[in-house]
């Protein structure tokens, strides 16, 4: 049970480490098997970022208006991440609006410059989601932002349990290493336990748009990658995120 306890310690530092801009030392010795083991812990990464998003709207939002308040949390959760998601669905935007084929896709989505397609994307995004903050309620809006981040990162973490990984190098196409059924489990509790911060009567629509956003994601991939990369996760939060506040907005 220690050894247990000592290996999932290991794995959300790991996380941490990865998925935020904490300056966080790092483990004496980082075995991949803990970087393996991290990916089941977006969700609880997810959570902690909707934690500071929200905290630095709560601060700002008393001395500032609400939409220079929302911008400001918005600015603090993409330092906080360096911008990893956002990049990734720019990526995903420029990949798919200017490839063709599969191939074509994927050297487009290596590419660390942003195109037209990208751009466009990731100015209506921020600006969705930050219109959809402004709107809701203040009372809400800590945790809709939080329950929004969280089931996005368990989003991302069940499409690598549905998909192969696209990049194969010419190697046979594989599934996520580390990621058993157990620790999809226990990410997915994570990923639905912040609901409870979501007034009942828009429960079951942050699920439902979460179930359909990813299904649609899912066959989107499929069809132009029969896969995902790691861009392709960062899109499925992103969009995910989004999708969450504009649910939440229209049904509260």
């Amino acid at each position: 049970m220690i050894e247990l306890a000592a290996r999932e310690a290991r794995a959300v530092w790991a996380a941490a480490m990865f998925f935020t801009r904490l300056p966080l030392p790092s483990l004496p010795v980082l075995l991949p098997e803990d970087e393996q083991r991290a990916t089941g812990w977006w969700p609880l990464i997810g959570i902690g970022v909707g934690a500071v998003i929200a905290g630095v709207w709560w601060l700002a939002a008393h001395v500032l208006p609400g939409s220079v308040a929302v911008g400001l949390a918005l600015a603090a959760g993409i330092l906080f991440t360096g911008a990893m998601h956002e990049d990734g669905f720019a990526d995903v935007c420029d990949g798919f609006g200017g490839g063709r084929t599969r191939e074509r896709v994927l050297e487009i989505m290596r590419d660390s410059r942003v195109g037209a397609y990208g751009a466009v994307g990731i100015v209506m995004l921020l600006g969705l989601k930050w219109q959809a903050m402004t709107a809701l309620r203040p009372v809400l809006l800590p945790g809709v932002v939080i329950a929004a981040h969280a089931l996005s990162r368990g989003a991302a973490l069940a499409m690598t349990a549905a998909l192969p990984y696209a990049r194969t190098d010419g190697r046979p196409a594989q599934r996520m290493t580390g990621v058993s059924g157990a620790r999809l489990a226990a990410g997915a509790l994570v990923a639905l336990a912040p609901l409870l911060l979501v007034p009942p009567a828009a429960r079951v629509a942050c699920l439902a748009v979460t179930a359909a956003t990813w299904a649609a994601c899912l066959l989107w991939f499929r069809h132009r990658l029969d896969g995902y990369t790691g861009d392709c996760l960062g899109a499925v939060q992103q969009i995910t995120e989004a999708a969450i506040l504009m649910a939440a907005l229209a049904t509260l």
